[in-house]
């Protein structure tokens, strides 16, 4: 991998620029966001919207031919051992690698670190609204899915003491897909090995079927927040 850093007049201001505290500081205020964000939505009768809007989804997919989720659950469930690494990596392994990739930038004092980081903001940041104007609902509370993170890794999510952590209505955009294609993308563009560049630009493919495949996500879902990434690269 290779990482270009500016030497000169400008590394030392450069180099002022990246501090710890605020660092912190943006991170706690975005899921502090993300949190009111849930919070507001659910107190206003949120999840009996939720699921209206998973069923206009579904039902909107299926008009188009779009819902491949059941087809791809069944072909992953005969693979149990294999449903389970999926669960533990679309709970842990999606997000830790953006953050994994960021923390590497942010101790290399690279010069992309913060257009990096304005991406991710941005993206986080994008899906909000849409969070607040449109809770949907997961797949897995829906009849003709299987939760597969508790009927499969026994992780029940709608516990009342992990609600408080994350939004349980924030199907669409995925932003599990979003934070995909940006993080796909950094990666690729700067490596000049041919497999890392392939195994980054299949990355986010593979969450969108992840996601699917595990009843959090709907297609649609994953297309939304595949444009979410891409317009938060363009903006950044």
């Amino acid at each position: 991998m290779r990482f270009v850093r500016r030497e000169g007049r400008g590394t030392l201001a450069r180099v002022r620029r990246f501090s710890l505290r605020r660092e912190v500081a943006l991170g706690l205020g975005l899921y502090a966001l993300y949190l009111l964000v849930a919070r507001r939505v659910l107190r206003r009768d949120g999840r009996a919207r939720a699921r209206r809007n998973a069923e206009r989804i579904v039902a909107l997919e299926r008009r188009t031919r779009l819902d491949v989720e059941p087809a791809v659950q069944r072909a992953l469930l005969r693979y149990p051992r294999l449903v389970h690494g999926l669960n533990v990596g679309y709970g842990l392994f999606n997000v830790t690698l953006t953050v994994g990739w960021l923390t590497l930038l942010y101790r290399r004092r690279d010069d992309g670190y913060h257009r990096f980081r304005r991406t991710c903001l941005l993206a986080h940041v994008g899906a909000q609204p849409v969070f607040f104007l449109l809770p949907t609902a997961p797949p897995r509370v829906l009849d003709g899915f299987v939760d597969t993170l508790s009927e499969v890794s026994g992780i029940d999510l709608e516990h009342p003491r992990l609600v408080r952590f994350y939004n349980p209505v924030a199907a669409m955009p995925s932003l599990h897909v979003a934070f995909a294609v940006v993080t796909g993308a950094e990666i690729a563009a700067r490596s000049d090995s041919v497999l890392v560049k392939s195994v980054a630009h299949a990355y986010a493919p593979l969450v969108a079927i992840v996601v699917a495949g595990t009843a959090n996500h709907y297609v649609l879902d994953a297309v939304a927040g595949a444009a979410l990434g891409v317009a938060a690269r363009r903006l950044s």
